[in-house]
């Protein structure tokens, strides 16, 4: 299983590279749009959607993306910002307010359109990140994804050396708080350096420190609505690794939250001029 990950994640960590960083934009809004597309695909099997809702489900956020992918011009600019901001606020609610007592409950949801619109929370707000960060700067974006795999990696390999306290058995039986606790550790290591190599303020770390929880948060979630459905993965479109949201499930979590702190300081001074 290992040497099935590491070969997939060589093919696919290079190509992933040169998109990142030579693909023109529309090109790159488009690909993230069809790889959130099959993370909706596995969302909506995962929800036992009726075969002809899932297809109208996935059709509905791709008409949606790609319209916003070329809803270009200066007269759409200041929409395109407000849709950001919706969907970013939508995820900061989410992810705060709704996830945790999810969690802790063990909660089951069986209302099909409020799993529609769950789908629909878990990803177009991380497609809207891939885009608006690697917008910003591809380097940007790329640091902000090394931290969610290396803290994934960190928690995996010390929760199999030290584990022994389970983080929450009854949803990743895998899990362990010396793995979290790990992860904190190495991604401190990492924040230290790119406080030190790029000259960025210590209080870095803190935001790191919230993003790997994020992305710990993000993990349980989508194990609890696997081990809800019986199912062991999202799908199998990755060889080793799984469907498409076994991949980012850390990562629709974190990065749109990511995104807004970037964003924060830009909202605030926008509405202080407005006010």
């Amino acid at each position: 299983m290992l040497k099935t990950r590491l070969l997939t994640a060589a093919v696919l960590i290079p190509l992933f590279l040169a998109a990142l960083f030579l693909l023109p934009e529309p090109f790159w809004s488009l690909l993230m749009l069809a790889g959130s597309l099959i993370g909706l695909w596995e969302w909506s099997k995962m929800a036992s959607f009726k075969p002809a809702v899932r297809y109208l489900y996935v059709a509905a956020a791709g008409v949606a993306g790609v319209f916003f992918t070329f809803w270009r011009g200066p007269e759409y600019a200041y929409m395109q910002e407000y849709a950001l901001y919706w969907s970013l606020i939508a995820a900061v609610v989410f992810w705060f307010v709704i996830i945790p007592p999810w969690l802790a409950t063990r909660f089951q949801l069986r209302n099909v359109y409020l799993m529609m619109l769950t789908g629909w929370l878990l990803v177009l707000p991380l497609w809207q990140s891939l885009v608006s960060l690697r917008e910003r700067s591809p380097w940007l974006l790329l640091g902000l994804m090394l931290l969610i795999w290396i803290a994934d990696s960190a928690a995996y390999f010390s929760g199999k050396r030290f584990g022994k306290r389970k983080l929450a058995v009854n949803i990743s039986p895998g899990k362990t708080w010396e793995g979290v606790l790990g992860a904190l550790v190495v991604v401190s290591l990492y924040g230290l350096a790119l406080c030190y190599f790029l000259d960025i303020p210590l209080w870095l770390i803190p935001a790191l420190w919230l993003l790997t929880v994020l992305s710990i948060m993000g993990d349980l979630f989508e194990s609890l609505i696997k081990r809800q459905g019986g199912l062991k993965d999202s799908g199998a479109l990755l060889p080793g690794h799984g469907g498409i949201l076994d991949r980012v499930d850390g990562l629709t979590s974190s990065l749109p939250i990511a995104t807004f702190m970037i964003y924060l300081p830009l909202y605030y001074q926008a509405w202080m001029q407005s006010a």
